[in-house]
């Protein structure tokens, strides 16, 4: 396992509670998982979900989750749907 730095941004950093978290994992999706852990309020997994995610600033776009690897000092940011005009 690998320590990777989860970081929120917007509506994810506010339902989250925190910027930043830090997790251990080998993949996006336990990286994910283990943030669902810390953060146990539907909310927080309702901004998850709509989120788009990068990893090392690359989009994830629609690759599962599972198949995405991370290594240690990977950063994952949560990028919530922003509202604009």
């Amino acid at each position: 396992m690998a320590k990777c730095t989860i970081r929120y941004w917007a509506a994810a950093k506010e339902a989250a509670g925190t910027a930043e978290d830090l997790v251990d994992a080998d993949t996006l999706g336990a990286a994910l998982d283990a943030a669902c852990l810390l953060h146990p309020d539907d909310r927080f997994l309702r901004v998850l979900r709509a989120s788009s995610l990068l990893v090392d600033e690359r989009p994830v776009g629609r690759r599962p989750h599972d198949e995405v690897a991370v290594a240690g000092g990977t950063v994952i940011e949560v990028l919530p749907p922003f509202a604009g005009g």
